[in-house]
């Protein structure tokens, strides 16, 4: 583990998440130097004075008036104005409010590759970036878990047949960026109206157990009458595996008896989905 220092003028604050303000002339450099010298007869509390090795003040931050124009084009051209990394930026711009978001944005979507990439990326992955600390971290899951409960707004209520763009679309959000496989079932009623969305097992990276007892039972429970099985492949292929094809077949087979149907069986993946019944594989 690196420990950390003490910041100086310029650096980053102790959660990596901006600079110490550079025109705050009443902070020591070293609070040890600061000690020794009011031993000395220094005035106590008096802020030492920049040594000739301190770094310069900050001049005017130029980003300020960058700020301004990029904020001008959202709100005149909406999100289609902006690119991603533009997009990243304005989110940056009120978690880290002194210093300038461009590298850290492009560095973010350098590093996960996408928008979608990096606000599905695990916190702690986030946190290998440089200039983000755990708060921004923190605040890109918020982010990503708002639009997800958007998503998810969109589908309750209705007839998710209907409104299978925005199925797909919701478990995208939800598991595409997913480190481990996930599998989750949407419990419908009678109209194929959402009840409850699920993640009934979370396994390995290429591995999820499933048990079609438990999927079945939770549906009795719940008094769905049809179900949606979905899950992700971390590897980024949604092709189906012999596997997924077997235990999909297994569900249905466990839940047709009490009336409940399987209407499909989605795989999400980083570079698209695959529908088992647009497959015709069940």
């Amino acid at each position: 583990m690196t420990s950390r220092r003490r910041p100086g003028l310029n650096e980053q604050g102790p959660d990596g998440d901006g600079p110490i303000d550079a025109d705050d002339h009443h902070a020591p450099q070293d609070e040890r130097t600061y000690f020794a010298e009011s031993r000395q007869g220094k005035t106590r509390g008096r802020a030492l004075e920049p040594g000739p090795d301190a770094a310069p003040a900050a001049p005017d931050e130029h980003f300020h008036g960058h700020r301004d124009r990029l904020r001008n084009r959202f709100r005149e051209g909406g999100d289609r104005a902006l690119a991603d990394y533009e997009l990243l930026e304005l989110l940056l711009f009120r978690l880290i409010p002194r210093r300038d978001t461009k590298p850290i944005a492009k560095a973010l979507l350098a590093r996960f590759g996408s928008l979608p990439e990096v606000l599905g990326a695990p916190a702690h992955l986030l946190t290998e970036v440089k200039g983000v600390g755990d708060s921004v971290a923190t605040e890109l899951k918020l982010t990503a878990a708002i639009a997800h409960r958007m998503l998810k707004g969109e589908l309750k209520g209705r007839q998710v047949l209907a409104s299978w763009t925005s199925v797909i679309e919701y478990c995208r959000a939800a598991m595409a960026f997913e480190a481990r496989e996930q599998f989750r079932v949407l419990f419908l009623d009678k109209k194929n109206a959402l009840i409850a969305d699920e993640v009934q097992q979370t396994g390995t990276v290429d591995h999820t157990p499933v048990y079609p007892r438990e999927v079945v039972k939770r549906a009795l429970e719940l008094s769905a009458t049809a179900l949606i099985l979905v899950h992700n492949h971390p590897s980024g292929d949604p092709t189906p595996s012999r596997a997924d094809i077997e235990m999909t077949k297994l569900i249905i087979d466990t839940a047709r008896p009490l009336g409940i149907t399987v209407h499909d069986h989605i795989i999400i993946g980083k570079d698209g989905h695959a529908s088992l019944k647009g497959l015709k594989l069940i």
